[in-house]
Order: C-alpha cells, then sequence, then structure tokens
C-alpha cells in the first residue's frame, strides 16, 4: 500500500528538507522551499519477475568508421577529434563573458545548415554582433528565439539541421519538469529531451552553460553524465588568450587542447602558440626563465618571472599569477633547504606570463631556477629552457613526453635545455642539453 507524506523541495537546486525553510540551505534562495506530496511505495515481495535481457558477443558487432563533420576551425576540430559526429549532444561551459557565444556563432556561420535557439538574446542583437564580428555574415542562419524546450526539440525534428546551437540551457523550461528555469530538474529534463532530439534526427546539438564560482550550481557539472562531449574555454578575460578543453569524448580523445586569441572580429585561432607565447619577451631581466609545458599532445613555451624584494612587515609574503600557491610554498621551501637559499627574508612574486596556467609539475624546476635567478640577480640566456619535477629532497625527476618538448625547443631556436638527469635525453641538433641531478647542483651550475 502506498503511504504518502510530504517533503519540502527547492524548486531552484531539487534540495530536500524534512521541514520548512524560508531559504534554501543548499543554494541560498529566499523563497523558493515548497511542500509537495511524497508517495512512498512499500513492496510486498522482493521477487524479480523481469526478462532476461540477450547478451552480444564483442565479435558480432560490426562497427565503421565515424563520419565526421569539419567545422572549418582547425583547433576546434583539433579538440573535438576531428570534427563534429552527427546525432551527438556537445555541452560548451565557461565563465560569463569568456566567450562561449562568440565561439558558437562563429562555429553557426561555418557550417551551411545551422539553426540557432537563443534564449538570452533577440534575433537582432544576434545579427549585431554577427556584423561586428563577421567580415560577412551569413543570411541563411536560421534563428529562432524560444526559451520552451518541446518547441525546440519540434523545430529541430522538423528542420533536421546539420547543427543546432542552444543559448543558454539555463534559459530553457520544459512542462514535464518543475522549478524555475535553469533549476536543476528543469535543466536535466530540457537535457535529456535535448538528447533525445539528437539521436533521433542525426543533428548535432551544442548547448552552452554557464559556470559559477563554485562550479556546479550553474549546471555543467550536473550535466556532464548525459551528454556525448564536454568542452570548457578557460582564460582570463582580461587576457588574450583563450584555452578550448574537452574533459569527455566519447568519440575521441581528451588529450587535445585548442588555443584562441580574443580580438576585435571575434575567436582567432592560434597555430603556433609558443611563439605566440614568447615573441613580445622584453630586454632580459634576472628572474626570467622559459619553461616548455605540455597542454594534451601540443608542447608550449612560456615564460616564467620571478620577483624577490625585500620584507618590510612581518611574515614575507608569498604571491603568483598562474601558479599554485601551494606548490610555490613547497619549492621555496626546498629551495632554502636543500639550496642553501636565505628566501626568508624576502617577499615572492611569480608570474606564468601570457594568462596560461602552469599545472602540471614540469614547471617546478624553471620555478626554482627563476627565484634563485632574482636572488642573485643574475640574467640568465635568452635561449635556456628549463622543465623538471622537483621532490622534497631537492631531487629532479623525470616528466613525461621529455623528447617532444626538447624538439619544439629546438623548433623555436631555442639553444640550451635544463632537463633531468634520470631521464632519457635525445640527441638533438643545435641543442645543448645540460642534466642536473638536483637543485643544489642545478645552482651551482647556473
Amino acid at each position: 500500500m502506498p503511504k504518502v507524506s510530504t517533503v519540502f523541495i527547492c524548486a531552484r537546486c531539487d534540495a530536500q528538507f524534512v521541514k520548512w525553510t524560508g531559504r534554501c540551505l543548499e543554494c541560498g534562495a529566499w523563497g523558493s522551499v515548497a511542500e509537495q506530496p511524497m508517495a512512498v511505495t512499500i513492496k510486498e515481495t522482493n521477487a524479480n519477475t523481469a526478462p532476461p535481457v540477450p547478451t552480444k558477443t564483442l565479435a558480432s558487432l560490426q562497427t565503421a568508421p565515424l563520419a565526421r563533420i569539419s567545422t572549418g576551425i582547425t583547433e576546434l576540430d583539433r579538440v573535438l577529434g576531428g570534427g563534429l559526429v552527427p546525432g551527438s549532444l556537445l555541452l560548451l561551459g565557461g565563465e560569463p563573458g569568456i566567450g562561449k557565444s562568440t565561439l558558437a556563432l562563429q562555429l553557426a556561420t561555418a557550417l551551411p545548415s545551422t539553426l540557432y535557439c537563443s534564449g538570452e538574446e533577440s534575433a537582432a542583437q544576434i545579427a549585431l554582433r554577427a556584423q561586428r564580428l563577421l567580415s560577412t555574415p551569413p543570411s541563411a542562419l536560421q534563428l529562432i528565439e524560444s526559451t520552451h524546450c518541446e518547441s525546440v526539440a519540434a523545430t529541430i525534428a522538423a528542420q533536421k539541421p546539420t547543427l543546432a546551437i542552444v543559448d543558454s540551457i539555463q534559459t530553457l523550461y520544459s512542462d514535464q519538469a518543475t522549478g524555475e528555469a535553469g533549476g536543476i530538474s528543469q535543466m536535466r529534463v530540457c537535457t535529456t529531451q535535448l538528447l533525445t532530439a539528437a539521436k533521433q534526427t542525426g543533428t548535432a546539438i551544442l548547448i552552452i552553460g554557464h559556470v559559477t564560482k563554485e562550479g556546479t550550481v550553474a549546471g555543467p557539472k550536473t550535466l556532464e553524465h548525459l551528454v556525448d562531449t564536454v568542452l570548457y574555454l578557460e582564460g582570463d578575460r582580461y587576457h588574450e588568450y583563450r584555452l578550448l578543453r574537452t574533459v569527455k569524448n566519447r568519440f575521441g580523445s581528451t588529450d587535445e587542447v585548442g588555443i584562441f586569441t580574443m580580438a576585435e572580429n571575434g575567436l582567432r585561432e592560434v597555430p603556433n602558440p609558443s611563439a605566440a607565447f614568447i615573441k613580445e619577451r622584453g630586454d632580459m631581466v634576472p628572474g626570467s626563465v622559459l619553461t616548455c609545458l605540455v597542454e594534451g599532445t601540443r608542447p608550449l613555451l612560456v615564460e616564467m618571472q620571478a620577483l624577490l624584494t625585500k620584507t618590510t612587515f612581518g611574515y614575507p609574503q608569498r604571491r603568483a599569477s598562474g601558479f599554485d600557491l601551494n606548490r610555490l610554498q613547497i619549492l621555496i621551501a626546498i629551495l632554502q633547504k636543500r639550496s642553501g637559499l636565505n628566501l626568508a627574508q624576502y617577499d615572492i612574486h611569480l608570474n606564468v606570463v601570457g594568462g596560461i596556467e602552469a599545472k602540471e609539475p614540469a614547471a617546478d624546476l624553471c620555478v626554482c631556477l627563476a627565484i634563485a635567478s632574482a636572488y642573485k640577480d643574475k640574467i640568465l640566456s635568452r635561449e635556456l629552457v628549463a622543465f623538471g619535477e622537483v621532490g622534497l629532497g631537492g631531487e629532479v625527476r623525470p616528466v613525461s613526453h621529455t623528447e617532444k618538448r626538447i624538439r619544439e625547443c629546438a623548433a623555436l631556436g631555442m639553444r640550451q635545455v635544463i632537463a633531468p638527469a634520470s631521464a632519457t635525453l635525445p640527441a638533438v641538433s643545435g641543442v645543448t642539453i645540460t642534466p642536473v641531478k638536483n637543485l643544489e647542483e642545478l645552482i651551482v651550475r647556473t
């Protein structure tokens, strides 16, 4: 027999409570908690009456290569694994103002048959933005203004375009879900309906989602398991470069990264990012060192700058831009203990030029070398590159893609590379490779 009880549910985030509260304790919304009946069915038996499902062997299944559609944007094709897959559902996330709608509009104009569904902007606003970003705006782009998910899915089923763009998922609502638009239940139901429309019509659908400071409530983190591909557009809105990453891809690799630069006429591809990052290096000063990072499968040369100043108040300050502050504190402690550098009296500031975030451990050796260069007030060679992971004992450990990093350095005219001694170091013409075992050896050599 069903037992009827009540539960208090937030209309915005679907959080459940046993009693009413004026403010949701999960998302912080006021007046969004309402009482709803909940039917609990008590089963009399646990007997399983479902029929068994027939099985298939892997050898009996015939697979064919995926038919991909090139977007005309090389960096986007690289991230997607070769192009759009018909019938796939893609999620493009990123902070507000990072360039998601700009990239979506450029993608819409690159394909001949595209349906653009806008719930945030009017069709006139999209036309004005297209005229501003594109020299020759396409006249065949189909635009609809609707926030009703069933109507959007019906339009996709009727027209069957090559690509459909929904900007954004937070504005859609469905009659099959409760709560306001942008709530978790609404976004889940709308995404499921769009996924069904994509599979039935063979239309690739790109939905745009916003990311809050926490990266959870706005939608993308709750929808990642529903979609086929998850793309994130990263970077600082006040810097020039944008990085497009794939964190999930059912039809390709998640190792690639696309690099764009934000210009007046939209996002532009960066074919040689290493040369772009180092082309504007000024006069050499102490504390400036190059390192080679690997974003996906692509090596990138970036400049790291360290600045040391005498501490004037109490404890020394440590600041980092583009590098993890906790990791910086560890490297400073290693330098003090293992290399004998007296850094306790200095404020240390570290900056990764170009707005790039150096997250991989290969940047450790470059950071230590930059701090030591600034401490000794010694200018290093402009053609010097250092990479390697540093352990707590001061040892320099090998990192992945060593040969690829060194060849990228040679291609860009670098003549000296400092690398871990324990790594397999290739012989590259025109490059002098200096192997180091620990930080003490590195400080003595430089």
